[in-house]
């Protein structure tokens, strides 16, 4: 249905509350999960479906390759590296322990096996490898500031690396929001080097057999998991971020902080069947839908209609109750001057579903509105003027 609403006098911020009827009232269930902190977000509509401690920062362990990983694909695109570039491997780099593709100084490893080693095997050396080509200075420590300043430019505001790898060291953090953008960023930036997550062995030059197996525990579950990347130190516990597809919806999911593999299995599973089975999406508002009446200063008209440019779907709580509303808030900076161009953006309109984050559309001007002619402006003007001397703004009533 369409909404005409007016909000009320000029200030800076505007905001009214508006009912939105749907077929069902709409309510998320409530979701426990073992994990210390955990993230799951809906690809296509972008709604966060969980989180739990989420902007908290925290060891991220191995999860952090994901994002030398991206600087790598990064420079694949801009044409520093090709997949066939050859790298050396330095002494620092063949130093690390734990996981690795087991190089040596005397190799020369091509960037796509690097890549495949960080994805299949969580090589820490080939990580260094590619860090080190791919620094300021040549040293990992470069790289890791470098790193950190990309990730501030991607919205990852509490990323701060200390290393390439996710090797234990104070102050290698991020939320596991960060790691949510950061896989979205991957999945959406990066499509032609996806396909690299859901691989399932990579038995490089077959110097470690044992270790030639994708950790990733849900692939090949048949729950239509294809990636990304597991994590575990004793500070940080076991952690994924993960993604799933089924029929035309995808989600992603951040989880940290299980106390051990089969927990993290167990509880990545959980997720994503939640996620799937528990949200459907519906048809919300239609592009061109007036959904209120924001006041013009100095304009032809005393108000300009507002609307949003597309369709807007979202993902709601499979288990309703028939016959309700669905809260929504429209936000403005005011006061809007004319002229005014249709499209121009106005606004903000916030939409809520109880037990979900509130999703948010940009609002913009349905028509245009023109400035006022010189006895209008004077009018309005004098109008102002007494209402402020009597202490009385009058509010403009709802349509």
């Amino acid at each position: 249905m369409t909404l005409a609403k007016t909000l009320g006098s000029f200030g800076c911020s505007l905001a009214l509350a508006l009912g939105i009827l749907l077929p069902q009232a709409v309510k998320a269930q409530g979701f426990e999960t073992q994990a210390g902190s955990a993230y799951v977000v809906d690809h296509n509509s972008g709604q966060v479906l969980f989180a739990l401690n989420a902007d908290v920062p925290l060891p991220p362990a191995s999860m952090s390759k994901l994002m030398t990983l991206n600087m790598t694909f990064e420079a694949l695109e801009d044409g520093r590296l090709t997949l066939d570039t050859s790298l050396p491997v330095s002494e620092h780099a063949m130093s690390f322990g734990g996981s690795t593709m087991f190089l040596n100084t005397t190799d020369r490893v091509r960037v796509e096996d690097l890549i495949r080693g960080i994805v299949v095997l969580s090589g820490n050396d080939a990580t260094v490898v590619l860090a080190e080509a791919l620094s300021p200075d040549g040293t990992e420590a470069g790289f890791a500031a470098l790193m950190t300043e990309r990730a501030r430019q991607l919205g990852m505001e509490t990323a701060t690396f200390r290393n390439a790898s996710g090797w234990p060291a104070a102050g290698h953090v991020m939320s596991m929001r960060d790691l949510g953008i950061l896989a979205e960023r991957l999945i959406t930036e990066f499509p032609q080097y996806y396909h690299y997550f859901n691989e399932r062995e990579f038995p490089f030059d077959n110097r470690a057999p044992d270790n030639r197996f994708n950790r990733n525990p849900i692939l090949g579950l048949g729950i239509g998991a294809d990636g990304l990347k597991t994590g575990h130190t004793e500070e940080a516990g076991y952690g994924l971020v993960g993604s799933a597809v089924q029929g035309d919806r995808r989600v992603t999911f951040v989880i940290s902080g299980l106390p051990t593999a089969d927990a993290r299995a167990g509880e990545a599973e959980r997720i994503v069947n939640w996620a799937f089975r528990q949200f459907v999406e519906r048809d919300v508002i239609a592009a061109g839908d007036i959904l209120a009446q924001a006041p013009v200063f100095l304009g032809e008209t005393p108000t300009v209609p507002l609307t949003v440019a597309d369709d807007v779907r979202m993902l709601l709580p499979q288990l309703t109750v028939t016959g309700g509303l669905l809260e929504a808030e429209v936000t403005l900076s005011g006061p809007i001057p004319a002229p005014i161009a249709a499209g121009t953006p106005l606004g903000e309109l916030h939409i809520a579903v109880e037990g979900l984050a509130p999703t948010t559309v940009p609002l913009i001007a349905a028509t245009d509105v023109a400035q006022a002619g010189i006895m209008g402006r004077l009018g309005a003007a004098t109008s102002r003027a007494m209402a402020a001397v009597m202490g009385q703004v009058s509010s403009l009533s709802d349509n």
